[in-house]
C-alpha cells in the first residue's frame, strides 16, 4: 500500500478537502396536480472529507449541472468553505447506473469547473480507469447505496421523508468510531467523525424498535425511522466484519496488550451506539494463543471472543487501494 496523499494527512477543519460521488437513481413521490401522485427519480451526493471521514449526505434533484452546482452551494452553507474537491475521472465518475454513466460523459466539467474558479475552489480528478486511487469514498458510496437500497427498496417516500432519512442516516455514518480519545486506559471514549462536526458524539434519542411492525401499522414518519433502524443494522455488521478482517490480518495476536481500546460486535445495539471497552485481561490457549479477552465497559466487565471485537484505531479501514489521488 502506498502513502497516504498528502491532502489526507494535512490538518484542516471538516471537508476542507472533500471527496464526491453520486448514488442513484431513487424514486420519491410528488404531487402531479389534482391531487394525483407520480414517481419521479433524485439522487445522492455523497460528500466525504478526506481528513476526518465525515460524510455529507445530499440530495440532487436532477441530472443537471445547476443541480448539481445548487447542492454543491448548500454543503457549502452548512459545511463551511471548500478549498479541493476531488472525483472519478469525469468519464468515469462512479455512477454504476447507466443514466448517472450519461450525465457525467455528457456534462460540460469546464462550466463546472469556471463556477467554482470565482469561489477558489480547485476539481481534481483522478487518473482515467483507476477508481482505486478514490477509495475512500468509493467505499463508502458502494455500502451506503447497496444498504439504502435494499431498506428502501420500491417504496417510494416524499421528498420531506427522503430528506429526513438522509439526514439520519448520515448520523448513523458520523457515528462510528474511528480511534480513542486518549492513551488513558480508563478512558473509555472514543473520536467520531460526528466530533469533529459538532464537538460531541452525535447520539440520538432511542426509538422503539420498529424492525419486525409491517409498514401498514405505521404512520409516514414512524416508517422513516423503520427504515433508519433497518439501514444501522444492515450497515454496522458490514461495518464490524470489515474492522474485524483488517484487524485480523493487520494486527499479530502479540500486538493485543490490556489497555488496548476495543469495539465489540454486540446485537441489537439502537442506532448510533457503539459498545466500547478497553482490554484488562487476555487468556490465552494451552498454545498460548489469545483467543478471549475481558473488557472493561462502562456497564461492567465483558468476557468476549477474539473474534467478536476490533482494535481501535483501525488504520485505514476501506482504503487499502487508496493511493496518491493527482
Amino acid at each position: 500500500m502506498g502513502d497516504l496523499p498528502k491532502q489526507r494527512l494535512e490538518p484542516a477543519r471538516p471537508f476542507v478537502k472533500t471527496g464526491i460521488d453520486y448514488i442513484g437513481p431513487i424514486l420519491i413521490k410528488e404531487e402531479s396536480g389534482r391531487g394525483k401522485l407520480r414517481k419521479t427519480k433524485v439522487y445522492i451526493a455523497l460528500f466525504i472529507c478526506l481528513v476526518t471521514k465525515a460524510i455529507h449526505l445530499e440530495l440532487v434533484g436532477n441530472l443537471t449541472s445547476e443541480s448539481f452546482l445548487a447542492a454543491l452551494k448548500r454543503f457549502i452553507s452548512r459545511r463551511g468553505h471548500v478549498t479541493d474537491l476531488f472525483s472519478d475521472n469525469a468519464t468515469n465518475f462512479k455512477g454504476a447506473d447507466k443514466e448517472l454513466c450519461n450525465f457525467f460523459k455528457s456534462v460540460n466539467f469546464q462550466n463546472v469547473t469556471d463556477a467554482l474558479t470565482p469561489c477558489n475552489i480547485s476539481w481534481h480528478f483522478i487518473p482515467p480507469r483507476s477508481p482505486t486511487f478514490g477509495g475512500l469514498w468509493e467505499a463508502n458510496v458502494k455500502s451506503v447505496e447497496r444498504h439504502f437500497k435494499r431498506v428502501v427498496g420500491d417504496t417510494s417516500l416524499n421528498f420531506e421523508e427522503m430528506y429526513t432519512v438522509l439526514a439520519r442516516i448520515e448520523a448513523c455514518l458520523n457515528s462510528r468510531p474511528l480511534c480513542p480519545a486518549s492513551n488513558d486506559p480508563n478512558d473509555l471514549l472514543v473520536l467520531t467523525p460526528g466530533h469533529f462536526l459538532v464537538g460531541e458524539p452525535l447520539m440520538a434519542p432511542v426509538e422503539p424498535i420498529l424492525s419486525s411492525l409491517p409498514k401498514n401499522r405505521l404512520s409516514h414518519w414512524r416508517y422513516t425511522e423503520q427504515i433508519r433502524q433497518h439501514f444501522w443494522t444492515r450497515w454496522r455488521k458490514e461495518y464490524l466484519t470489515s474492522l474485524h478482517q483488517r484487524s485480523k490480518w493487520n494486527r499479530p495476536p502479540a500486538t493485543v496488550q490490556p489497555g488496548s481500546m476495543v469495539l465489540i460486535n454486540e446485537d441489537n445495539l439502537p442506532p448510533q451506539q457503539w459498545l466500547l471497552g478497553r482490554i484488562i485481561q487476555l487468556h490465552p490457549g494451552k498454545d498460548g494463543i489469545t483467543r478471549v479477552v475481558s473488557i472493561k465497559t462502562t456497564s461492567g466487565i465483558l468476557k468476549r471472543a477474539m473474534n467478536r471485537i476490533s482494535i481501535l484505531p483501525m488504520d485505514n479501514i476501506h482504503e487499502e487501494a487508496d493511493d496518491k489521488v493527482q
